[in-house]
């Protein structure tokens, strides 16, 4: 009798599955080498020493003041429990059980960064009246309570608060229990069973964040990685959903893919290929954790084959929880392209790091906004007092990216946008004020024919429409659009206050708007005989300040503005090209049909449908009846900024086109 053993003996080992994670093989299994793993620790150092990391102190502040607000909103059901009539033992019984989700969740959070968190209740207890109103006033009367802002009609209905300093994001959701069990698996699907559409968006932000610690093969060198990327996007200014970049969980998704496609790589192995493999990404193929779930409970998933609004998005990002979304939905042709860029800047810098010729230092220096653009937009905000602020610049910052889309809509994608995410304030004003601003420039390659210009003045009109939507508008809050070229940037955005040493002179023709809710009409500026007189070199600019400007503009081979870098979406990078992206980027196209890029309407639809991050400022539920008197001070800021703008507004008249130039 042969044993088995003799019959397989001549016959090579068999190899051990290799384990998958994610919807595709590995990229690549390799681990880190020596140097890879210096890399790695020079890498943690440098996020050690720029302050990523918090205080053992302020974690254990954290924890103490999450198990204060455990306590508090187990009072509050157990109260309402017996407001309710129930007996004594589901008083008893009552509870509330809170989680958290976001950077805090996934390890990633750090000194001063808020948390993100979700209570969970009884079926009972609602969150239209009880979360927002009961609640919200035993908050209220906690002296430890700061800058509590209730949000229930954004996408996602939030109350944002400050505990003893800590800002916390809080959520509620209402399952169908009678008794809340305090074993509570949130990924279950049951949790979802009988429960309404911003229940299971509520729902979902745990529900995600607990399924990317699952799918991602070490965690440690995941939340590295991830701290790391967030800062990166923080530093090139690419970090925000509201404006139409990528926020937490995007980054957070994006991170966790690579780490699948690269499973024993080391935190700086992981940084490198993030950027070698999204430069070469064929958007608007998904990224995919896992393969999407189909419809079980009723919720709509997105599916492209089905969902001709699904189509229409430009960079999608699904999360892995059922029901999957996209998460990024918010990206437009105009963020794509300027995070597309940073990708390759990005790529460039860790090729030079491997090399040993850069230091991780290079990888986060800050994005030169200010320097990269001739032209650009300033959208200046004001309100009575900073509560006000507050509200209205939430709901004007959700409604931004409206603005670039109707703007690259109306010039048919020859004039291009860069909403910039950072806000700026003017200490020097009277009262509460920010601006933002967005960067103009030609699209790369247009013709150009004689006489052709830029007229935006209907987009504006339009923007200034969505933004007069706002329900709990008062007296003082106003907003300001204006053209500003480079040499005409005021000085509060420069880290060291330089600015011109003059303002420009400009004709008493040049129109500002002015979007106030009670004076939605354009306006004529005020007289030319307020402008200070300046000298002018023979070319008609400011010679000092055309001096400052040419050394403060970077070296066209350095420079990494978006009018120098050239990465064309699809395209590829030499030496970066492997045959598993390839075979990655035809696996999600089986996922997706393809789609335009184009922008070509924007609907009121699109306006009302903000994401999380963006609508959660967009309303206040405070007083909706304001006051029909301002300030002093708010009008002399107004006056100020009113002044300002007559000086310096001449885009919606004259035309863009001619002032569209090339960096000097």
């Amino acid at each position: 009798m042969v044993s088995s053993e003799g019959l397989c003996g001549s016959q090579p080992p068999i190899a051990a599955p290799v384990t998958q994670y994610g919807v595709t093989k590995p990229i690549s299994m390799a681990g880190p080498t020596a140097a890879d793993i210096q890399r790695s620790r020079d890498l943690e150092k440098f996020l050690v020493q720029a302050g990523l990391y918090e205080s053992k102190e302020e974690a254990s502040k954290r924890e103490e003041v999450l198990g204060q607000i455990q306590e508090i909103v187990t009072n509050w059901v157990k109260q309402l429990t017996r407001l309710r009539g129930y007996t004594d033992q589901m008083v008893e019984d009552a509870k509330a059980l809170i989680f958290t989700f976001g950077s805090y969740r996934l390890g990633v959070h750090g000194p001063g960064s808020d948390i993100d968190a979700l209570c969970v209740g009884p079926s009972y207890v609602s969150r239209e009246e009880d979360f927002f109103f009961v609640l919200h006033n035993i908050l209220a009367e906690r002296e430890e309570v700061t800058e509590l802002q209730p949000v229930p009609d954004a996408h996602v209905p939030v109350m944002r608060f400050k505990f003893n300093g800590i800002p916390i994001d809080l959520l509620y959701a209402s399952i169908s229990h009678l008794v809340v069990p305090h074993d509570l698996d949130i990924s279950d699907i049951s949790v979802l069973y009988n429960v309404d559409e911003p229940t299971v968006r509520s729902l979902n932000g745990c529900r995600v964040a607990d399924q990317i610690l699952k799918l991602v093969p070490n965690v440690e060198h995941f939340r590295t990685t991830l701290r790391c990327l967030k800062f990166w996007a923080k530093r090139r200014g690419v970090y925000s959903n509201v404006t139409g970049f990528l926020g937490g969980v995007n980054w957070a998704l994006l991170v966790a893919r690579i780490c699948q496609l690269y499973p024993n790589a080391a935190p700086s192995m992981l940084v490198s290929r993030f950027f070698r493999v999204f430069t070469q990404w064929r958007w608007p193929n998904p990224v995919m954790l896992c393969a999407i779930d189909e419809d079980r409970l009723g919720f709509s998933v997105w599916d492209p084959r089905k969902n001709p609004r699904d189509r229409t998005h430009h960079m999608p990002i699904i999360t892995p929880a059922y029901p999957c979304m996209n998460s990024s939905y918010n990206v437009s042709t105009s963020t794509l392209r300027v995070m597309m860029e940073q990708f390759q800047y990005g790529n460039n810098v860790c090729e030079k790091i491997e090399l040993n010729k850069a230091k991780w230092s290079a990888l986060f220096e800050p994005y030169l906004f200010f320097q990269s653009y001739t032209n650009y937009l300033q959208v200046d905000i004001l309100a009575a007092d900073a509560d006000d602020l507050r509200s209205w610049k939430g709901w004007v910052e959700s409604r931004l990216r409206q603005l670039t889309l109707m703007i690259e809509r109306d010039t048919y994608g020859k004039l291009q946008c860069h909403p910039y995410p950072q806000d700026y304030v003017d200490a020097s004003k009277p009262c509460a004020h920010c601006a933002f601003f967005m960067g103009l420039q030609r699209k790369h390659g247009e013709i150009v024919q004689e006489g052709q210009q830029f007229d935006i003045r209907g987009s504006v009109d339009e923007f200034r429409h969505s933004i007069n939507m706002y329900m709990f508008w008062k007296p003082g809050m106003e907003i300001y659009v204006s053209h500003v070229r480079r040499k005409q940037l005021p000085a509060y955005v420069y880290p060291d206050g330089c600015k011109r040493s003059r303002n420009l002179h400009l004709t008493p023709e040049q129109p500002s708007y002015n979007m106030s809710r009670n004076n939605g009409v354009a306006y004529q500026a005020e007289s030319g005989e307020k402008c200070l007189k300046r000298k002018k070199d023979p070319d008609g600019e400011d010679s000092e300040q055309s001096r400052l400007d040419k050394r403060r503009s970077p070296d066209r081979n350095q420079s990494v503005s978006p009018e120098i870098i050239s990465c064309k979406l699809g395209s590829t990078c030499t030496g970066c090209s492997t045959s598993d992206l390839d075979e990655m980027n035809r696996f999600a196209e089986v996922n997706t049909s393809s789609n335009s890029s184009g922008i070509s309407s924007c609907s009121h639809e699109d306006i009302g449908n903000e994401s999380t991050a963006g609508s959660s400022e967009g309303s206040n539920v405070g007083d909706d009846n304001p006051s029909s008197s301002q300030s002093d001070s708010s009008d002399d800021l107004k006056s100020s900024v009113e002044d300002d703008h007559a000086d310096q507004n001449k885009v919606f008249q004259d035309g863009l086109l001619k002032d569209l130039e090339v960096l000097d």
